[in-house]
């Protein structure tokens, strides 16, 4: 069984990138490769076919090695929740919540045990497995609990890649420290370094890699050069390095960038409309009156909805509405947009009865028991008999108060809902705008109401753009990326 593992000396380095062209180079190169994390912390999921949870970062790379996303790929998931806790999530399935100061002491042997079991399962049906660390493998304060980076590498005696952020600056100095920090039995698992984000000319680097790998024993097999691309996102992070105003389109939509927001990966199909402008608002800016608000989805929804209360956004996007401008919420947006919303258990962390925006008649009860699965329904609206495939994440269980001013927006009336005039929009539906020609039915309602001509509904999904994009990916990596050290 062959094993590849990426190990950064960061947190952003590229390790889910590499991992994602890798997955996609090797596939087209006859492999039956499967990606791995063995635990991922990140707020943008995504739910298999069984009803697992996973990191979406994982599924995209089962998506690049051309199988289906399974909970072994990634069977320890821990989604922040903003207080210093974390839930849980254990092949997929959420099984309680913790402190950081506890967490291994509650779940490491019961983490181990998933680990070594997923990756049995996993060997038994691949030929390779890409594996993916975390952070950095050389954090001496964690190490004698880290489940992610070289515990994973030993266990697989996995040819190892270390990845280094150049943009940053200081990767010789980041590479050597991470190098020296590592045990020798782990140091002699590094077959290769891999140089990400270049922007100069390769000359100019070329004293500096001779001088490293004199240093180091160790080939830099990779310069990646600085690609701008719209790639989906691990965490939230990113909202604040790359991913706001890439376009300069004639549709201007504004995302409430919650404190705690989740699964913007929603928004990637947006971001690949050239037509869109898509903008992440902060609560404390100014909402301004773009063509849309998106409240998207968050890992704890009334914390959040305090936040757009206590600065001033709630009452804003009131008035955006009474103004007649369009909202849609989505999952927590979507029970934020409701008259009240309660949690009786405590289970998102203070318990009690809270005020929602009330642009839609409807209440949610935040239970304990998280409803994960993949939906496929047909549209009401913005057209009828529109198909529409998604997933749900979700701890709320909303019910409709009063029925004679909304209407269901798809054919399970309690996956969303479309006020009469169709200016708020909400629903539990992950995956929205992947749907190629609901997308662009809805984008041309709001480019109707700008007089703007309409665009063609006949558009692809998203998972074939994102395919193309895979593609892209691979091809451009693997030009700068000599793999025979790792592959030997």
């Amino acid at each position: 069984m062959k094993a590849i593992m990426v190990v950064g000396t960061t947190s952003h380095a590229g390790k889910s990138l590499l991992c994602a062209a890798l997955c996609r180079i090797l596939g087209r190169r006859g492999w039956r490769v499967t990606p791995f994390k063995g635990q991922n912390m990140a707020l943008n999921s995504y739910v298999t076919n069984s009803g697992g949870e996973i990191g979406y970062a994982q599924a995209v790379q089962a998506w690049a090695a051309g199988v289906a996303p399974r909970v072994e790929m990634n069977p320890i998931l821990l989604k922040p929740q903003g207080d210093m806790t974390s839930q849980v999530i254990v092949k997929g399935k959420a099984i309680g919540r913790t402190r950081a100061a506890d967490y291994y002491e509650q779940y490491f042997d019961l983490g181990w045990q998933a680990i070594t079991e997923s990756l049995q399962r996993l060997r038994e049906e691949f030929d390779l497995i890409v594996c993916e660390g975390a952070g950095s493998p050389a954090e001496i304060n964690l190490k004698h609990r880290d489940l992610t980076n070289m515990r994973v590498a030993t266990y697989l005696n996995a040819a190892t890649i270390l990845v280094v952020d150049i943009d940053r600056g200081g990767a010789f100095a980041h590479i050597i420290g991470t190098l020296e920090l590592l045990e020798p039995n782990e140091r002699a698992l590094i077959k290769g370094i891999v140089i990400n984000k270049f922007r100069g000319q390769r000359s100019l680097l070329e004293p500096g890699i001779q001088w490293l790998e004199e240093r180091t024993g160790i080939p830099v097999i990779g310069v990646i050069p600085w690609m701008d691309r719209n790639f989906p996102s691990e965490d939230s992070l990113d909202l604040f390095e790359q991913r706001s105003n890439r376009n300069t389109g004639e549709i201007n939509i504004g995302v409430i960038r919650l404190p705690r927001i989740s699964n913007f990966t929603d928004f990637d199909p947006l971001e690949a409309e050239s037509t869109v402008n898509l903008q992440y608002i902060s609560p404390k800016e100014r909402l301004g009156y773009p063509d849309a608000v998106i409240i998207p989805g968050s890992k704890t929804t009334i914390a959040d909805m305090l936040v757009l209360q206590q600065t001033g956004m709630a009452e804003a996007i009131r008035e955006y509405v009474a103004a007649g401008g369009t909202v849609l919420g989505i999952c927590g947006g979507f029970q934020m947009l409701g008259q009240m919303l309660a949690d009786p258990e405590g289970v998102e962390g203070e318990e009690g009865r809270f005020k929602g925006l009330d642009l839609l008649p409807i209440k949610t009860v935040i239970a304990g028991q998280k409803i994960a699965r993949q939906r496929v329904v047909t549209s009401n609206f913005p057209r009828a008999g529109l198909p529409v495939a998604g997933y749900e994440i979700h701890h709320g269980r909303t019910t409709l108060v009063e029925s004679s001013t909304t209407q269901p927006l798809f054919d399970d009336s309690n996956l969303g809902l479309v006020n009469l005039n169709q200016s708020v929009w909400g629903t539990y539906l992950h995956g929205l705008f992947d749907n190629g020609p609901w997308r662009r039915t809805w984008l041309n309602r709001l480019r109707q109401q700008r007089g703007i001509a309409a665009l063609p509904n006949g558009i692809a999904n998203y998972r074939d753009q994102r395919e193309a994009l895979l593609d892209d990916l691979a091809h451009q990596i693997e030009a700068h990326l000599d793999l025979k050290p790792i592959l030997e």
